[in-house]
């Protein structure tokens, strides 16, 4: 058994993401019913940014099912070239070997780089979040997205964290650490505090504060690559 690490130790470095090496989309649902799906969930809009970002990133998990890898080829050119143009054109960064879950909503678009290391279902996510590293230092270091989250827009969510299940996080909030399930996190650096009415009840704090940073959080809506290339 490892000894304990001692208070103020460096963190242990995070465990390796995802290669991508196979399909990581849904299993549950088949990739047409999948695409209806997110298409229903972006209320039916043909030109939502954020559909067709998951458009391509599950298309881009589903070519990973072809074999031999010569058949793939075509397919993973078709891929590299429009996940360039979701970049340019939605302004969102969203690689294949980010598992994503079902009915996830990318509202708006604009300054999106969710490099997480995976994110579940019912999550909604807005315009200038970035979810990644804190440093580079560790490069797996990477956060989880649970179901049921809400992310404010403008959010940071950087390291080998979770955000729990049924979590919002606010506009603009830095988070750095976990947010337990029916939690939410507002502010820079982020505080955590119980969501009222959610989950556990609010024990003390500024009720009326925090009413109104989950308002903020919720952006007015109900919650809802190196070793890639190498396996391409």
């Amino acid at each position: 058994m490892p000894d304990a690490a001692l208070p103020g130790s460096p963190r242990p470095n995070a465990p390796p993401l995802p290669k991508g090496d196979r399909d990581m989309n849904p299993k549950d649902i088949g990739l047409f019913a999948l695409i209806a799906e997110d298409y229903r969930t972006h209320d039916g809009l043909f030109f939502a940014q954020g559909f067709w970002v998951l458009f391509w990133h599950r298309f881009g998990n589903w070519r990973m099912s072809v074999r031999p890898r010569l058949l793939r080829l075509p397919l993973t050119l078709i891929y590299r070239t429009m996940f360039k143009a979701c970049e340019w054109f939605c302004g969102c960064k969203l690689s294949y070997n980010v598992p994503v879950g079902r009915r996830v909503r990318i509202d708006h678009f604009g300054g999106m780089v969710l490099g997480a290391r995976s994110i579940g279902s019912d999550v909604i996510l807005r315009q200038n979040t970035t979810l990644g590293i804190a440093s580079p230092a560790d490069l797996n270091a990477k956060p989880r997205i649970m179901d049921r989250c809400d992310i404010g827009a403008g959010a940071v969510i950087v390291g080998d964290i979770t955000i729990g299940p049924d979590a919002v996080v606010g506009a603009n909030a830095v988070v750095l650490t976990d947010v337990p399930p029916h939690h939410m996190a507002v502010g820079v650096p982020a505080r955590i505090r119980p969501r009222r009415g959610v989950g556990a009840p609010e024990a003390g704090g500024d009720v009326a504060g925090s009413q109104g940073a989950e308002r903020e959080g919720a952006g007015g809506r109900p919650p809802g690559p190196a070793t890639a290339d190498a396996a391409e």
